[in-house]
């Protein structure tokens, strides 16, 4: 039908969707920054978000969620991208850009970059944080003579109470083997065998009448404060933060998990170049000092580290002294072997 013939509204509705598609922005809307919620989104939006929109006088939509790619992809594959800036693990964000969800990421883009650790610019992210799981205790039960390290967290004799392990593989099954005795070295080569991973099942066996799963980084603290479980598997930095509030729940480093967080783009997003200028941002070394001033977490930028009060910086878990005995994460590792783990460690979880 000749456009002339349509009727007069939709004749508008046609020329606005030109004229949006002639100006290169479809549906003009703020930039939505999306976080994992809770304390760690609070230091987000004391040390970046809020500074940021005041200095650029622009505005920011956070969101925040609970991890997976579902939403990115779903976004994505409709064409509807209403997230833009996005925090992800690096196995998420590593599949997540396999799957062509996610923006390419040029270190080269930000004036900032030389200052921060090349380790923080993946294909398809930058580094938001370093972060840790560590295990801590309630002191009103134990004093400070709890637990201090994996081995003794499985004695349910000696400290009486339930223990908190989050809702996973990743993560529980090295710390089982970490309490069977595996050395740091040794984690991934034993549990990719399976024989190492019968070993870890077997030991989580033997707590499974104790344990309560938690999902999201606020539960163990909660169920700790609360005295649904004695000792728990917890975020330091979230450890950290509940001391600031009061609470005496000790940080074990001892045998530490740590790893990266990273920053992602959504592909096809409208607001790309202003995530970057976000991201950017973000990577200053004053502003990196801020955040971990506001939650204990490992800064990237170097320049960072002397702006940080010696208390705080006595609670980063990138301390040398702190990863002597840490495990890193084997990303790689993870990548090869979760599905078939995560099917395994579900049906265990079940029984």
């Amino acid at each position: 039908m000749p456009l002339t013939s349509s009727p007069r509204y939709g004749v508008l509705a046609v020329l606005a969707t030109l004229a949006a598609f002639a100006s290169g922005n479809v549906v003009a809307r703020d930039l939505t920054v999306v976080g994992f919620g809770g304390a760690l989104q609070e230091a987000f939006r004391t040390a970046y978000f809020t500074p940021y929109a005041k200095a650029k006088g622009s505005k920011l939509v956070e969101d925040s969620y609970e991890g997976g790619i579902a939403k990115q992809k779903a976004m994505v594959e409709s064409g509807n991208v209403t997230w833009d800036l996005v925090q992800m693990d690096e196995n998420e964000m590593t599949a997540a850009c396999e799957q062509g969800l996610l923006e390419r990421i040029d270190k080269a883009q930000f004036t900032n970059a030389k200052d921060v650790d090349a380790s923080a610019f993946a294909k398809c992210g930058v580094g938001a944080f370093i972060w840790s799981e560590v295990l801590t205790y309630d002191t009103t039960k134990f004093g400070t003579n709890g637990p201090k390290n994996w081995a003794e967290f499985w004695d349910t004799k000696k400290w009486p109470g339930k223990r908190g392990l989050r809702k996973q593989p990743r993560m529980t099954l090295e710390i089982a083997l970490l309490a069977d005795g595996v050395p740091v070295s040794d984690i991934y080569k034993v549990l990719a065998s399976k024989k190492g991973q019968d070993r870890a099942f077997a030991k989580l066996d033997k707590l499974k009448d104790s344990i309560v799963w938690w999902e999201t980084g606020a539960q163990p603290l909660e169920w700790l404060n609360s005295g649904a479980v004695s000792v728990t598997a917890a975020y330091s930095g979230r450890i950290a933060v509940a001391a600031k509030q009061g609470k005496n729940f000790p940080i074990v480093w001892t045998n530490q998990l740590y790893s990266m967080d990273y920053w992602t783009v959504i592909k096809g997003t409208p607001n790309k170049a202003q995530a970057l200028d976000l991201l950017n941002f973000s990577l200053a070394a004053d502003n990196q000092a801020a955040f971990a001033q506001a939650i204990p977490y490992g800064t990237l930028n170097k320049r960072a580290i002397p702006m940080i009060p010696k208390a705080t910086q006595a609670l980063l878990p990138t301390t040398p002294e702190h990863l002597k005995s840490a495990v890193l994460l084997d990303t790689g590792f993870w990548l090869d072997h979760e599905t078939e783990l995560l099917q395994r460690f579900t049906n265990w979880v079940g029984k």
